[in-house]
């Protein structure tokens, strides 16, 4: 099912055409936990075979698509995670992108490594990246996809958590969320919404169901 909005007398298709990953730039963060949004840009501009560059006027490195007709913008926003809005916003509104045509992809301590949740709308639950999104947008009506970095399982060692490279077992776990949920840009680009959250909330392959059995089949041959 697509996605639609409600415009003056008419009725309009919505797609992602601004795809975000949160981050802080520089090398000593660039394996952290906090990083895990740019991790799904960047796998996503090789997937489109894109070169992200710095967009001085965007305040990050941004690369552009053209998806059946359609610019899709990849945005990487360099002004440290509390400022991620400063970029999201001027890139939005130079294009004329509506809140409800971005995606943020996002690290999230409530979600274990490996899994994924997509999402539309809500509270920035502290995220400073998405508080500042907000503030910036003036609203929260944007999907987010909230890659899974597990929680430290005390408050006072989220800082220090988020800014540490994951073990290695989670990092792998993380890559093959990213990888899985990488399958749903082309639902996303195309608003299929529906389609796009089954891709991405499958952690697993469905198993294969048996094979039917003929009527008359007297079950398994006998063993030799």
């Amino acid at each position: 099912m697509r996605a639609f909005c409600f415009g003056a007398g008419e009725i309009i298709p919505l797609m992602i055409k601004l795809f975000v990953g949160l981050g802080n730039p520089g090398p000593e963060y660039e394996a952290t936990r906090h990083n895990a949004g740019f991790w799904w840009i960047d796998a996503l501009a090789r997937d489109w075979k894109l070169n992200l560059a710095p967009e001085r006027s965007y305040h990050g490195l941004a690369a552009r698509a053209n998806i059946n007709g359609q610019s899709v913008w990849l945005l990487e926003p360099q002004t440290f995670m509390n400022l991620s809005g400063k970029s999201v916003g001027a890139l939005a509104r130079f294009f004329k992108i509506a809140p409800e045509e971005i995606l943020v992809v996002h690290d999230e301590l409530d979600v274990v490594p490996g899994q994924a949740k997509l999402k539309f709308g809500g509270s920035h639950a502290g995220h400073n990246g998405l508080r500042d999104i907000h503030a910036q947008l003036g609203t929260g009506d944007y999907w987010r996809l909230r890659l899974g970095i597990g929680h430290p399982g005390v408050k006072s060692e989220v800082i220090n958590w988020v800014l540490k490279k994951p073990l290695k077992e989670q990092r792998e776990a993380i890559e093959d969320a990213i990888a899985r949920t990488l399958h749903a840009a082309p639902a996303l680009v195309a608003g299929e919404m529906e389609k796009a959250t089954l891709i991405i909330h499958t952690s697993k392959p469905p198993r294969p169901k048996p094979p039917r059995r003929e009527p008359g089949d007297g079950g398994a041959p006998a063993a030799p």
